[in-house]
């Protein structure tokens, strides 16, 4: 017979406070639970997680919660409080917003599967992708109410968003600066007619409260955008803090400066977690074909109904696509838009599939290697 109190080698004195003693441990036990859960809860848990903790062995593992990425640590936060952990080998595919779990003496054990995931081709000549940011529910996508907005590089969140299957909001800032915001609303609404787009002063807690609806308790909202838009102004007042410092804008090219070189998580007064990334000089896409789809959605619906199922949308006869530019129905500056991305997406994706079929070649090789030495030394 199992051994059901393997703590517990003492038998109680008597019946009846044996049942008191069960009874007060049953009651702290529960009490334990649900400040813990509420912990948990304020860091974004929810079922999702909690269903993957299946075995006997998980269940006595320590969820934490990644808080901010460095370049060889993770920070990050339990029940219990803040930890940092040395990046490993076994931790190269976590980014900040991931679930994981830890032993008893703090050391990771295993990620937990995702609900979403931002990534892209990482910035300059590497040929690899970069993880920035998981288990984000919404994505504010900021831009500047100036000569900085522009809707093809919007296009290029959107398609990064809707890979990740996160909801976006446009969040559209230096509202005070501009003299007709609902301009630059129409542009939005003329390609996304169903977007949610929120026009606000950065520098205005009492601005920026119309955002707070996606700021609530158990939700994760990430903050993406070029240099420059205000997202670490809009953050500040959105956190109640001014913990980033940003400077004045200059006049000659409409940009701010800001100190953000990190990816991190912020407990928001509202009750949510706000994920701020550094600006993104250069947003490459890859792995994201369905993303671009759903982005140009009316352009991917046209397309199947081109007579030829390889048609460019050039000059082909028989183009949905271009007979939809002709009546005034498409945009030339969105097909270009789509068509780009579509490539960009296409070559980088194919660059990294053969880098990662030349590494698993390698580490076969490798291996090979290896047993043939260890052979060789046997005998």
């Amino acid at each position: 017979m199992k051994n059901l109190n393997r703590f517990s080698t003492i038998k109680s004195k008597s019946a009846s406070s044996s049942i008191s003693s069960d009874s007060q441990s049953a009651s702290k036990l529960a009490i334990k639970s649900e400040k813990s859960n509420d912990a948990l809860t304020q860091l974004g848990w929810r079922p999702f997680f909690a269903q993957q903790l299946v075995d006997e062995q998980s269940r006595h593992f320590l969820p934490a919660k990644v808080m901010a990425c460095h370049r060889n640590k993770f920070e990050i936060q339990t029940e219990a409080g803040e930890l940092t952990l040395a990046i490993t080998a076994k931790m190269l595919d976590i980014t900040v917003g991931d679930w994981i779990l830890l032993n008893e003496d703090n050391h990771f054990q295993q990620r937990l599967a995702r609900h979403s995931l931002f990534s892209r081709k990482a910035p300059g000549s590497k040929v690899q992708t970069q993880l920035i940011a998981a288990n984000v529910d919404t994505v504010f996508i900021v831009s500047s109410l100036n000569k900085d907005f522009n809707m093809s590089r919007i296009e290029r969140y959107i398609a990064l968003a809707n890979e990740a299957d996160v909801t976006p909001v446009f969040v559209l800032t230096k509202a005070d600066l501009c003299d007709d915001t609902q301009a630059y609303i129409k542009q939005i609404l003329s390609v996304f007619p169903l977007a949610m787009v929120e026009a606000v002063n950065a520098l205005s807690q009492e601005s920026v409260t119309s955002l707070q609806v996606y700021c609530g308790p158990n939700q994760t909202v990430a903050v993406m955008g070029s240099s420059g838009v205000g997202k670490s102004t809009l953050i500040n007042s959105l956190l109640e803090d001014t913990a980033q410092l940003t400077s004045e804008i200059r006049e000659d090219d409409s940009k701010g400066r800001h100190t953000t070189t990190g990816r991190s998580l912020h407990q928001m007064p509202s009750g949510g977690l706000l994920l701020d990334t550094p600006g993104m000089r250069e947003l490459q896409l890859a792995d994201c074909e369905h993303g671009v789809s759903e982005t140009f959605e009316e352009i991917t619906l046209l397309a199947q109904q081109c007579r030829f199922g390889d048609c460019q949308h050039q000059s082909e006869p028989g183009c949905a696509v271009q007979v939809a530019i002709t009546k005034g129905e498409l945009e030339v500056r969105r097909l270009m838009s789509y068509q780009k991305l579509l490539r960009e997406q296409a070559l980088n994706t194919a660059t990294l599939a053969e880098k990662r079929a030349k590494d698993r070649s390698q580490s076969k090789y490798y291996r090979s290697v290896q047993d043939g030495a260890r052979s060789l030394k046997g005998k």
